[in-house]
């Protein structure tokens, strides 16, 4: 799929028309060239061609670009009206609802989509399913439809196909308290105790897209970041390394093969205005409700202790779908600590003591989490010998 963006025409425009449309975003799903706003011909069948889609050029106009945006950000997605592969892949997803195909667990290509999200979600209010409505068909879902089939008296295959739907809806829904992922996630950290000793960290340095400069900050910032995590006593692993470029994809798959406890990735941001600035946290959360209740604590906990102790601007933390957050099977953080394109946030990172800075400041920001509020400090005090000491004590 081409990225397709304001302007463009053809068939993959028409597409992506078709599902706005039909999420309501988009009131005319077949604009096409020469068709005015008011008056869009609708085709009939002779003029359309075999895969459905009008013989005219769909066009990419105003209205798209504005649909566009406000999908992206419903999605948790950067809002900028281009449709690249996140988006795209995201488009179709929102493209299937439960009942428009069967369901089943592959391994090697699991299959994803809002009618996946809705099943989970009907499993978990009945008490089947225990992780994130992540919209992905994982071997814990496979595993919640196996327990209801069986417990409903149908054929226990764990593929969701029109028996196992049937039974589904003629059930409905039992609203139970509370999301009991959520309610794993915080009593794992709860009974894990306080101390950071031996607690299990995958550090994330770049991205596949970064410059060979960014690339040189964040790894510079992670082996800082390494050094005190490990002075701490926790056990530290990286993502990949530094000769490689690893996507998302691959890094989520890393972090699920070394079994960590927590997972913070180290990115800067971009953008064309070299007035953007500031420091931002991402935790997984979807716009189907669920959220990573550990994620989205410990993102908060970093936003405010990298501000506290720098002069960063506060960009606050965001829910985002990205495939990293949504992918792994622990809570994950991204931490993006700066504009490269901004002269004042680039002087920042240049500088290694702020780059020490920012490393305790995560750190700090990770004992907090394990600290569930006792024997807190206020934010930007406690320091990276306040923290040595205390992991000296017998809890």
């Amino acid at each position: 799929m081409p990225t397709l963006r304001l302007g463009d025409r053809g068939s993959g425009v028409a597409e992506i028309r078709a599902i706005l449309s039909a999420r309501g975003l988009l009131s005319d799903p077949v604009r096409t060239t020469g068709s005015s706003a008011a008056n869009a011909p609708v085709p009939n069948a002779a003029a359309l061609s075999r895969d459905g889609v009008a013989h005219h050029e769909a066009v990419f106009d105003a209205d798209c670009d504005r649909a566009i945006r406000a999908f992206q950000q419903e999605r948790g997605l950067i809002a900028d009206g281009i449709v690249g592969h996140a988006t795209y892949t995201a488009l179709r997803e929102a493209s299937y609802r439960l009942g428009s195909r069967v369901l089943l667990y592959r391994l090697s290509a699991p299959m994803t989509g809002d009618d996946v999200a809705t099943l989970q979600s009907r499993l978990q209010n009945l008490g089947f399913y225990h992780g994130l409505v992540d919209g992905t068909f994982g071997e814990t879902t496979h595993s919640a439809v196996l327990l209801y089939q069986g417990e409903y008296g149908l054929s226990a295959d764990g593929i969701c196909g029109p028996e196992t739907l049937k039974s589904l809806d003629r059930l409905g829904s039992r609203v139970t308290g509370g999301s009991p992922h959520a309610i794993r996630e915080e009593e794992a950290v709860r009974q894990s105790g306080p101390r950071l000793t031996g607690k299990r960290i995958l550090i994330d340095p770049g991205s596949d897209d970064a410059t060979p400069e960014e690339n040189a900050l964040m790894w510079d910032l992670a082996a800082r970041l390494e050094g005190r995590m490990s002075a701490a006593g926790m056990e530290t692993f990286l993502s990949h390394d530094r000769q490689s470029a690893p996507s998302d994809d691959e890094r989520a798959r890393v972090a699920n093969m070394v079994g960590a406890d927590l997972m913070v990735s180290l990115r800067l941001a971009h953008y064309p205005n070299e007035r953007a600035n500031g420091a931002a946290t991402f935790y997984y959360g979807s716009a189907h409700g669920s959220y990573s209740t550990i994620g989205r604590n410990l993102a908060g906990y970093i936003q405010r202790e990298v501000v506290a102790r720098t002069h960063l601007l506060d960009c606050r933390s965001h829910e985002r779908t990205w495939s990293l957050l949504r992918l792994t099977r622990m809570p994950v953080v991204v931490l993006e600590a700066g504009y490269i394109t901004n002269p004042h946030d680039a002087r920042i990172l240049s500088d290694p003591q702020h780059r020490d800075t920012i490393a305790e400041a995560v750190l700090v920001a990770v004992k907090r989490l394990y600290l569930a509020g006792e024997n807190d400090r206020p934010t930007g005090t406690y320091t990276f010998s306040d923290l040595l000491a205390a992991e000296q004590i017998s809890y």
